[in-house]
């Protein structure tokens, strides 16, 4: 791409990044429709929605549930509150519980890197409260830490009732979307990356029970599945968050209230192809890359770099890398001082001429001010610039 700079006199200096020809927009088909109640395809990195339909409807998670419980455990860990050595007593209360199971005996000690495999890959009941016990004395409290981790997240429409996705009693809630539950699975993914490996075992053995498999089948059909749970009750349907990554690209998929085992693998299969044959993530800029340089007044230098406090990625269409504009709105007077990560503008980021983004731009380093003679100095300097481009 090339640079020009354009002077605006309403008080704004614009720099833009454009191509130099023009460019057919990349044809890309409609979204895959798939044969599930709700489902949504995120880009990882950016965070940018691919696909989704219903994704903030309310709906009953299963064992998707398990992604928060053993998010927290593995937060315990990095935070060193408990290690993956530590062992904890199994209770009568986790022994019993019904459904898919570790297989974990009551009376017993069992490890936390124990609890979090069958957490993660049998999908285990009795793990889940053995380990939501462990965290914090009874499941109980720490129902109570899952919901306060998931409006830290942004899990907005979630609210969970126990540890293990199991339907609630009573007239208790237990609810989540595809939105929040791919929010969670990109927070395991980022925010836990030292764990995020388990997620993609294809089996675990505990004691005299063989070896039980990953239930998400995609480990073992498609290379680029990494991750992250399967989930299933009369309630939900047949659930499944996963995880791809292909040529630098990561995306996250929930198809929630499929029909089988067979159809949520299928239904999410076609979201990450879809995904990956019609969408890549480009680095647009990168943190402290300076984008533009400004003459600084009043300053113990005369220059000011400004650029972006992060990188800046985004996901498009393939094909529509031409298309991409980049434009800088700033003041086109900027005196001394200045502070390192001040906000000078902003960058505008457009593709195919509709724009898809805004991000402040900072100044990269701190300008003092200069001393009082060549302050006034340069005042000078200004008004006679100003007489003569005005």
């Amino acid at each position: 791409m090339s640079f020009y700079f354009r002077l605006k006199r309403f008080g704004l200096i614009s720099l833009c990044s454009v191509c130099s020809m023009v460019f057919a927009e990349p044809l890309i088909p409609a979204a895959p429709q798939l044969a599930a109640t709700s489902y949504i395809l995120m880009d990882a990195e950016t965070q940018q929605i691919l696909v989704a339909y219903n994704e903030h409807e309310q709906l009953p998670p299963a064992s998707l549930t398990k992604l928060m419980t053993s998010y927290i455990a593995e937060r315990e860990i990095i935070e060193g509150r408990m290690s993956l050595t530590d062992e904890t007593l199994v209770s009568e209360k986790a022994w019993r519980m019904p459904g898919s199971r570790m297989f974990i005996q009551e009376g017993k000690m069992v490890s936390i890197e124990d609890l979090l495999r069958g957490i993660i890959i049998p999908s285990g009941n009795d793990a889940s409260v053995a380990m939501a016990e462990h965290v914090a004395g009874t499941e109980d409290l720490f129902v109570q830490l899952m919901n306060k981790y998931a409006e830290k997240i942004g899990m907005q429409n979630t609210v969970f009732a126990n540890a293990s996705g199991l339907p609630p009693k009573d007239d208790q809630q237990h609810l989540s979307t595809a939105y929040d539950l791919a929010q969670l699975s990109r927070a395991i993914i980022y925010d836990n990356a030292q764990f995020f490996p388990l997620y993609s075992e294809r089996s675990f053995k505990y004691g005299p029970v063989a070896a039980q498999p990953n239930r998400n089948r995609l480990l073992g059909t498609n290379p680029d599945v990494d991750g992250l749970k399967t989930g299933h009750t009369d309630a939900a349907g047949y659930c499944l968050a996963a995880s791809a990554k292909r040529d630098g690209m990561r995306l996250i998929s929930v198809v929630m209230g499929a029909r089988s085992e067979d159809a949520r693998a299928q239904e999410t299969q076609k979201l990450l192809t879809y995904g990956f044959r019609f969408f890549r993530t480009v680095d647009v800029h990168k943190a402290d890359e300076t984008l533009y340089t400004s003459r600084i007044w009043g300053g113990a230098e005369k220059e000011m770099h400004v650029g972006l406090a992060e990188d800046l990625k985004l996901t498009i269409a393939r094909g529509a890398e031409e298309t991409l504009k980049t434009e800088i709105n700033i003041e086109s007077v900027i005196k001394a001082p200045i502070e390192k990560g001040q906000v000078m503008g902003e960058l505008i980021v457009s593709i195919g001429g509709k724009e898809v983004a805004r991000h402040d731009v900072v100044a990269l380093k701190e300008i003092k001010q200069a001393g009082f003679f060549a302050r006034i100095w340069d005042l000078i300097l200004l008004f006679i610039s100003n007489l003569f481009s005005g």
